[in-house]
């Protein structure tokens, strides 16, 4: 199989390899784990009466999108944003709406289960993944990813190439008391974040700002090679792929990520693993949450995003933690719990592969539950099996803790 870095940052590429490996353990070959595919149907009919309680019109379930978790407590923090950018042209709201889901999907790696975000402004408390979402959102408000005091609702690289651990401890609360999961890590990411986007000023301007994305991806199809980013009235696109973003955001940023994977040709892989049965096995499952965190900031400026069903369920703990918990994977070791993984383990590559394939076995059940033949698998997910995943976790185990430990820093889990 080619292991070019082109071939392995396509969704049809993960897709492909994650299927393959699926096939591989169901017909006995691996030595970490088993499938038993009857048990999707159970899963589905959880995932469906979740999906019903939470939207009852069918017609009204959103996107499985980083936007979600800025709803967290019933708070429509967007409108904050919106009154805070109401006289910023379109394109311009837009670029900062990409700034903002771009640094807290990358803040979004799982936070352990005892730290606690307390938002000032509303005096309520959230943790896991929502008070991950809020704590970034609020730093972003306040300008703490900005190097400009004028302009404080955006990302930029001088601000993310100055920021360590300790500042970024102080945004998100953490002290002995309040432990976050992986802040060396999360700082690190963040800062490689700001040396991508410097190293790249055709495509994020010499600021270094991830929202010229929007200029670059609705301009003209070659806009990324182009210098692009001087506005051209009457010549935006008003229509791109989720593909094409996708694959835009690994080409400009799979250098970020620690994987220490690369191609023939030296060029970093990003989320890529090997697996004996496929040669390696690519899941860049922040780099698809975030695809997915985007297509609202693209849709709010008038250019639709077509074709997400290209991309795939998300392996990460809560979707992987379901498949898992109900039984539809089965490890072979019954003390698996009891261990700590790392990312790069094969016992953990090969269970996000499966977590990728098999949400794709269970999407056509849910959506026959559902009466939704239509429905996106972006909305399945927000349905959906990431909350599903954490229900079963809490009827499993104290705090919903998910069924796998995992010795994170904070960039992949």
């Amino acid at each position: 199989m080619s292991d070019d870095a082109a071939t392995l940052r396509l969704p049809q590429t993960i897709r492909a390899r994650c299927t393959a490996i699926a096939r591989w353990v169901g017909e006995g070959h691996s030595a970490h784990f088993t499938l038993d595919r009857p048990q999707l149907g159970g899963v589905a009919s959880r995932v469906a009466k979740l999906t019903r309680e939470r939207f009852p019109d069918r017609a009204k379930i959103p996107l499985h999108s980083r936007w979600r978790h800025f709803e967290a407590g019933g708070i429509d923090r967007k409108a904050e944003l919106d009154a805070r950018l109401a006289s910023r042209t379109q394109v311009a709201a837009a670029r900062a709406r990409i700034d903002l889901a771009l640094i807290s999907v990358l803040l979004d790696a799982g936070a352990g289960p005892d730290w606690r975000y307390e938002e000032a402004e509303s005096g309520r408390t959230f943790a896991r993944s929502e008070g991950l979402a809020v704590a970034s959102f609020r730093a972003f408000m306040a300008g703490c990813f900005s190097s400009d005091a004028g302009d404080p609702l955006r990302v930029d690289a001088p601000a993310l190439l100055r920021l360590d651990a300790r500042a970024l401890a102080a945004q998100f609360q953490v002290s002995t008391a309040n432990p976050l999961i992986g802040i060396d890590g999360r700082a690190a990411l963040l800062r490689a974040l700001g040396e991508a986007l410097r190293a790249r000023p055709v495509l994020f301007t010499s600021t270094g700002q991830p929202g010229h994305l929007f200029d670059a991806l609705t301009h003209h199809r070659h806009a990324p090679l182009l210098n692009h980013h001087h506005v051209q009235p009457g010549v935006r696109h008003n229509q791109v792929s989720a593909a094409r973003i996708f694959g835009c955001l690994l080409e400009a940023l799979s250098e970020i990520w620690p994987s220490g994977q690369r191609d023939g040709d030296g060029v970093a892989l990003g989320d890529v693993w090997p697996h004996r049965a496929v040669g390696r096995v690519p899941l860049h499952k922040l780099s698809q949450w975030l695809t997915y965190s985007l297509v609202e900031p693209f849709e709010w400026a008038g250019v639709h995003v077509s074709g997400l069903d290209e991309l795939t369920g998300l392996p990460e703990y809560r979707n992987g933690g379901l498949l898992l918990d109900a039984g539809v994977i089965v490890p072979r070791d019954a003390g698996f719990a009891t261990r700590t993984y790392t990312p790069g383990d094969e016992w953990v590559i090969e269970w996000r592969a499966l977590t990728v394939a098999l949400l794709d076995e269970l999407a056509p059940l849910v959506r026959s539950a559902l009466g939704a033949p239509e429905l996106p698998l972006a909305c399945l997910l927000e349905g959906g099996t990431w909350l599903a995943g954490r229900q079963i976790a809490a009827e499993r185990r104290p705090g919903a803790a998910p069924p796998v430990r995992i010795d994170s820093d904070g960039t992949v889990f």
